[in-house]
């Protein structure tokens, strides 16, 4: 039998999602630019779509190079138990979040640094434009993202430690929604999501935080204008 050790994603499934995510990074953004014509409502659902597609495409192009199963990369079943428990983290990292950015927002005097009003826009532009980015940032988002940086990242670093997998998922997810106000919900929802990899062993708590998180603030955002 092949060990947990030579079973589990390695450095070269890293550099292929990391290659898929870049060029995504590269191309999507002005692709939905030239489409939308900048519009905001169109951006904002266009951009909470590609979030999601990014990740999942990052997480195929790691699955497919070499003979790997869904468990190698920690997609599997959890108990109820742990689904009412990533329930209860998501909660716990809406609340971190916005005390954390808070605290960002009196040091720095500013917002002006977030880069996800086109979102807000998107949240706020009526009943069906709110469904379709709740499908988006609430669920397509936290599948294709916690399928990449967990799935993978995670569970390839997780050779080395799981200070070095849970704290190495995290800054590479934080850094890869910018230097910018939108690092702080990255780094509370990549330190407990990677947390939750480490002790259940399965990327599905880490995409219940992530959903209740988004879907949170975004509904937060639609209430509190």
């Amino acid at each position: 039998m092949i060990g947990a050790e030579e079973r589990r994603p390695g450095w070269p499934e890293i550099l292929a999602a990391a290659v898929a995510y870049i060029l995504c990074y590269i191309i999507g953004p002005p692709i939905i630019s030239a489409l939308t014509h900048d519009e905001s409502v169109a951006s904002g659902l266009s951009l909470a779509a590609l979030s999601g597609i990014m990740g999942l495409l990052a997480f195929f192009a790691a699955f497919v190079i070499r003979d790997r199963s869904w468990s190698a990369f920690n997609v599997r079943a959890i108990t109820t138990r742990w689904i009412f428990l990533s329930v209860g983290f998501g909660l716990l990292a809406i609340v971190m979040t916005r005390v954390v950015a808070g605290i960002a927002v009196a040091i720095i005097g500013s917002t002006d640094g977030d880069p996800q009003g086109d979102y807000h826009d998107a949240a706020n532009a009526g009943p069906l434009a709110l469904i379709l980015q709740l499908l988006f940032i609430a669920v397509l988002t936290p599948i294709g993202e916690e399928f990449a940086f967990r799935g993978v990242i995670s569970t390839a670093l997780s050779r080395y430690g799981a200070w070095v997998s849970v704290i190495g998922s995290t800054v590479i997810f934080a850094l890869a929604h910018g230097i910018n106000l939108a690092m702080i919900p990255a780094l509370v929802v990549g330190t407990i999501n990677g947390i939750l990899l480490v002790r259940t062993k399965s990327v599905w708590p880490g995409v219940i935080v992530h959903a209740v998180n988004n879907g949170l603030a975004t509904l937060l955002g639609v209430l509190l204008g």
